[in-house]
């Protein structure tokens, strides 16, 4: 049976991926997407009003702009699969891709713009409750803990735009940080800050989840500067506390870091493998944002569309 050679494949979606796969397209490369199957369109998808990303000065919803990314690469010719890359092989100048539906795909360049996913608090209960309280995506489950005590366990922008975006639900909130400094812009520290249904317990950390067969009742803290332990009623969980690459399935493929970020050869998107490209959040641990994503989304078409003009050449 003759076997289908695309000139590229998107393995993601997200920022990265829907603008790669519109570069790709608009120099008539037409790729295909294999976007995901359960969160195609990535961290966006769980994102309430992006206010920062260009061209949009009174914001967007996050699944807006992710959909209006994916009509525009299909505009230019992309294809999208929805379903999710287990395995490859990258060994040759045909790459080949299996996915969890059991497709085989074959492609001359790859562009992997995977992104990441949350990074779990690793206690006692947590993956117990896992649903029945503890959650990591607050504009999914907050409407679920109306009128009922909520944490909100982070220091960065995720935690901040969580806990001022529960306020809505809960009949409280209290953001739990394990020191006193926080990672978060200090646009959204001011706004948190400025909420007075917000309480901060800084220099706490999580240590347990409990819980009944209805869902999670508490959770239990330690002060990191006095060691004592103190039980908190929650029946909402939420964590926020960073991401984790998804680049599992590359294994061995490409070069990755210690922490399972793919790398890059300086300021371009080639991987250490020829013929494939990284963009987004797998690559990216410093600046995470759907404006740098994209940006290197596009980066990481050109970089595809000249290793593809010297194999035609």
């Amino acid at each position: 049976m003759t076997r289908t050679v695309h000139d590229a494949i998107v393995i993601g979606s997200g920022p990265a991926g829907y603008t790669a796969a519109i570069y790709l397209g608009r120099a008539g490369y037409a790729p295909l997407v294999i976007a995901g199957a359960l969160t195609p369109g990535g961290q966006l998808m769980n994102t309430t009003e992006v206010e920062n990303y260009p061209g949009f000065p009174k914001g967007i919803m996050g699944p807006d702009l992710m959909d209006q990314m994916r009509d525009q690469a299909e505009h230019f010719g992309a294809q999208i699969e929805y379903d999710d890359v287990t395995s490859v092989d990258f060994s040759g100048d045909i790459k080949r891709i299996t996915t969890d539906g059991g497709e085989e795909y074959f492609a001359r360049a790859v562009v992997v713009t995977t992104g990441s996913q949350y990074r779990k608090l690793e206690v006692p209960g947590e993956r117990e409750f896992s649903g029945r309280g503890v959650s990591y995506c607050a504009t999914c489950d907050g409407f679920f803990f109306k009128d009922k005590p909520i944490v909100v366990i982070g220091g960065g922008d995720s935690a901040m735009g969580d806990a001022d975006f529960l306020t809505r639900f809960g009949s409280s909130v209290q953001l739990i940080h394990r020191r006193q400094g926080f990672r978060a812009s200090k646009i959204m520290v001011d706004r948190a800050q400025a909420n007075k249904k917000i309480d901060f317990v800084l220099d706490s950390v999580v240590t347990k989840v409990n819980g009944d067969e209805s869902g999670v009742t508490s959770v239990d803290i330690r002060d990191t500067t006095t060691g004592r332990t103190t039980t908190v009623p929650a029946n909402g969980v939420f964590v926020a506390i960073g991401f984790v690459p998804q680049t599992g399935f590359l294994k061995g493929q490409v070069d990755l870091d210690e922490d399972g970020y793919i790398l890059v050869e300086g300021a371009s998107t080639r991987t250490s493998t020829p013929g494939i490209f990284a963009a987004g959040d797998a690559t990216d641990k410093v600046y995470r944002q759907a404006v740098s994503a994209a940006g290197m989304g596009c980066r990481a078409a050109l970089d595809a569309q000249e290793y593809l003009n010297t194999l035609e050449g």
